[in-house]
């Protein structure tokens, strides 16, 4: 394969560099023969040729498509600044050993799913004991003591939570994203933790299917984990950055 070209990228199908794109979306119309043309008609507009409908199913009343095209935009791969969590990531017994060394006591983590949002998938994966696929909670590690508040949390429980126990960190969770839920059950904990002077006694720290480092950022957290992190992910995190306000160096622990 020839060397690829970092400053113009573009979707790859059948042959690299063809611009192929699947695209899956729902037109409020009934499912008749004039819906795959509308759908067609749609996906031009976006700038795709070479549209196809691969699949269109009824909704009752609307309709749904699976569609697909090619487009000749690229993006310049290089170009792109994208924040990432900052962290060396240790095991559960190396987190163990760092903060009974380094920091002498057990740290506090308050966490659960805010607002409406009833699932809690996301936040048991990092806290319960038996964690998720092999990489257990913070709940079994000796050195933090956890503290799930499940699901349809509201933020002033949390709070009220983390401020009873003298947390270290505040875990908020979002799975539901619909109609941008997520953004705004997260930005009314901090905006709650900024009006009640917690916002800087506690790290804070959200997760969920939507959420990446850079969201997190944006909404005024400290860090965010998405898909593929675990509870050693952000035990790791807040350990260091407990130990750089404490001005003690990062171990180079594996």
């Amino acid at each position: 394969m020839s060397q690829i070209d970092m400053k113009k990228i573009r979707p790859y199908g059948d042959k690299l560099d063809d611009g192929a794109v699947q695209l899956s979306f729902t037109l409020p119309i009934p499912c008749d023969e004039k819906a795959p043309h509308a759908a067609k008609a749609y996906a031009k507009k976006l700038g795709f040729r070479e549209v196809g409908v691969a699949h269109k199913a009824d909704l009752g009343g609307f309709t749904f498509f699976v569609v697909y095209g090619k487009s000749d935009k690229s993006v310049n791969v290089k170009s792109l600044k994208v924040p990432t969590v900052d962290v060396l990531v240790w095991d559960r017994e190396t987190c163990d050993h760092i903060i009974e060394e380094k920091i002498g006591r057990k740290l506090v983590f308050v966490g659960a799913c805010i607002g409406t949002d009833a699932h809690t998938v996301g936040i048991d994966a990092i806290m319960n004991m038996k964690g998720f696929h092999g990489h257990y909670g913070l709940e079994r590690y000796r050195m933090i003591e956890a503290h799930n508040l499940g699901a349809q949390t509201p933020p002033e429980k949390l709070l009220e939570k983390a401020d009873s126990l003298n947390a270290d960190a505040v875990l908020a969770s979002q799975v539901v994203t619909g109609n941008d839920l997520h953004r705004l059950n997260l930005t009314k904990l901090i905006e709650l933790a900024e009006a009640s002077d917690m916002r800087e006694r506690f790290l804070f720290i959200c997760g969920g299917p939507r959420v990446d480092h850079m969201l997190a950022l944006e909404l005024g957290f400290d860090a965010g984990f998405g898909p593929g992190s675990f509870a050693e992910h952000v035990g790791s995190y807040v350990i260091q950055r407990l130990l750089k306000n404490m001005d003690i160096p990062i171990p180079d622990a594996t």
